[in-house]
């Protein structure tokens, strides 16, 4: 499998039905929608829905029963990325090379583009996407949980709270846990719960969103200090500056480096029972934890 054109189709995918669900900038008020679009049709590579998509390639299923809850995800984490460049936040000028939706609609408008994407995603859930009360449920209260103060929101909290203090590995896991790798765990335990994955299936496929989801944050904090400004697309340095607390900053570069391939060789030991069939999973891994962007 050539990971550069399952990405690129799995993302048109995406876009595609993004495209169908976000209001069009004609619909009033225009505003909100164009500041909607504007950040969700930045340049996002689509790694959360895709991962969700993955699970149903994987599941041997109908790939447009996942794309209502692969658009939700999209729609919550680009949420938090408008709200977390906000200068209450991070404080951010460029996301993705381009300006920040604050530098282009206005703090408050940006605060509102991000309230509406989130409102969205749980619009888009409710409309019965599978037919089964139930599995709409499940997968509610799946990305509901991952988004808030048990997952995403609370991640971000303690991460706001720690820096330029001296923390934990402890802490450090939780900040990372959360902030990043909650939601990314559940964009793949998403899609076993609308694949009707059995037990043993989604237990596996949720080791292997852990495991991804940490390895891909420790992987940010090092583009932080090593990674090229132009192809991130935002300051290098930051987390530094800021006193974050990151994995490089505390266990140091080595470390982390070390801890990304456990992590790896752990998701892909995760997904070793669905043999031929995880090899979307096992590239989209090897992919995400080898990225210089």
């Amino acid at each position: 499998m050539e990971i550069e054109l399952y990405l690129k189709e799995r993302k048109e995918m995406v876009d595609k039905a993004l495209d169908r669900v976000i209001p069009s900038e004609e619909a009033y008020p225009g505003i909100i929608h164009e500041s909607m679009r504007y950040s969700i049709f930045a340049g996002g590579k689509r790694i959360r829905p895709i991962l969700t998509l993955a699970v149903g390639d994987l599941l041997n299923q109908d790939l447009s029963r996942f794309l209502p809850a692969a658009c939700a995800l999209e729609m919550i984490h680009c949420y938090s990325l408008i709200h977390d460049d906000l200068p209450a936040m991070d404080d951010d000028d460029y996301r993705r090379g381009k300006l920040t939706n604050h530098k282009v609609y206005g703090e408050a408008l940006a605060v509102l583009a991000g309230d509406a994407l989130l409102t969205l995603a749980f619009e888009i859930l409710t409309r019965d996407c599978y037919n089964k009360p139930g599995v709409t449920l499940r997968v509610m209260q799946e990305i509901a949980s991952a988004s808030g103060t048990s997952g995403m929101i609370g991640g971000q909290v303690v991460d706001l709270e720690s820096e330029g203090k001296s923390i934990d590995a402890n802490i450090l896991n939780y900040i990372h846990s959360k902030k990043t790798g909650a939601l990314i765990r559940a964009s793949v335990r998403v899609g076993g719960i609308i694949g009707e994955a059995d037990e043993q299936q989604l237990g596996r496929l949720t080791r292997y969103g852990e495991c991804l989801g940490l390895a891909f944050q420790i992987i940010d904090d090092i583009l932080d200090i090593e990674g090229e400004e132009e192809k991130i697309g935002k300051k290098t340095g930051m987390d530094t500056w800021k006193e974050k607390a990151t994995y490089p900053g505390i266990h140091g570069i080595e470390p982390a480096r070390k801890k990304v391939k456990e992590l790896y060789n752990e998701s892909l030991s995760a997904v070793e029972i669905f043999e031929a069939r995880g090899e979307a999973l096992k590239i989209l891994a090897e992919f995400l934890v080898n990225r210089d962007y």
